[in-house]
């Protein structure tokens, strides 16, 4: 009776390949053991590795939307308009631009700056304070002026700072526009930094003058000398009184010269 029951119970217990894989495919891999911790190989290369034991999950990361291509951020170059990709850069201030090479913003400037657009294009940074900014780049080396009321250049409207206040002038030597307060005077261009006269009166009443201003003192440093020419000999220091004469004449007429030929620079109306 025993051995009856010890016979049926044999094949149950018997732990052989041919019952364990009896049902399952042959392409499967064996499953190690539930007290193992042998990982079974992976069935595919697109399926990703299992965690080790003691290794913690990867972080979470929610999907960007408000991409046009499934969720890929994307923002509208300045210049050109072309899409830039900001996948992977949302942590940049500025991005490039891959067809104009132009910087972008995509987030505010730091704390006390503020962004500025060359008229070459060129995006600086500088401080809030500034009044003037140089163009760095080697065939531009413009100054922009800031002061006295500009538009801040914003991620959402980049735009070149320009002065509101003034008369527009033309540059009488690179022919390029800036604003100045003054109507009738000498002006610097912030862009090839060179002085011109606001208008052709300026330049104009200021060179007569210094001409009248030097023929006079030769005038009297000649008469002076003329008179005084016998005294000469014996007192040495009406030498200096015709030599002040002279230079003072002469440095004049100099500024009257600069004067005439100093280049003009016109007035535009708006």
């Amino acid at each position: 009776m025993a051995d009856s029951r010890r016979g049926e119970s044999e094949p149950l217990l018997s732990n052989s390949e041919s019952s364990e894989n009896e049902g399952i495919a042959p392409s499967a891999p064996n499953l190690p053991p539930i007290n193992s911790t042998e990982i079974p190989p992976v069935l595919g290369s697109d399926v990703p590795p299992p965690i080790q034991p003691g290794e913690m999950p990867p972080p979470y990361s929610p999907p960007v939307q408000g991409g046009p291509g499934g969720g890929v951020p994307m923002i509208n170059c300045r210049v050109c308009q072309a899409m830039i990709n900001l996948e992977g850069r949302m942590h940049q201030h500025v991005v490039k631009c891959s067809i104009c090479h132009e910087a972008t913003p995509i987030k505010e400037a730091p704390a006390g700056k503020k962004y500025v657009r060359c008229p070459c294009n060129c995006l600086l940074i500088c401080k809030l304070s500034s009044k003037r900014i140089a163009c760095p780049r080697a065939n531009c080396k413009r100054i922009i002026n800031l002061a006295p009321m500009t538009t801040v250049a914003t991620p959402s409207t980049t735009n070149t700072l320009t002065t509101t206040s003034g008369y527009r002038v033309v540059c009488g030597h690179c022919n390029e526009r800036f604003r100045f307060p003054h109507s009738s005077t000498l002006a610097r261009c912030p862009y090839c930094r060179r002085v011109s006269s606001v208008g052709q009166a300026y330049a104009k009443n200021r060179c007569i003058i210094y001409t009248v201003i030097g023929l006079i003192f030769l005038g009297a440093g000649i008469g002076v000398t003329i008179g005084t020419y016998s005294l000469a000999e014996n007192q040495g220091g009406i030498y200096f009184v015709w030599i002040g004469a002279f230079v003072v004449g002469i440095l004049n007429l100099m500024r009257a010269v600069y004067y005439g030929v100093m280049k003009v620079s016109t007035l535009e109306t708006d």
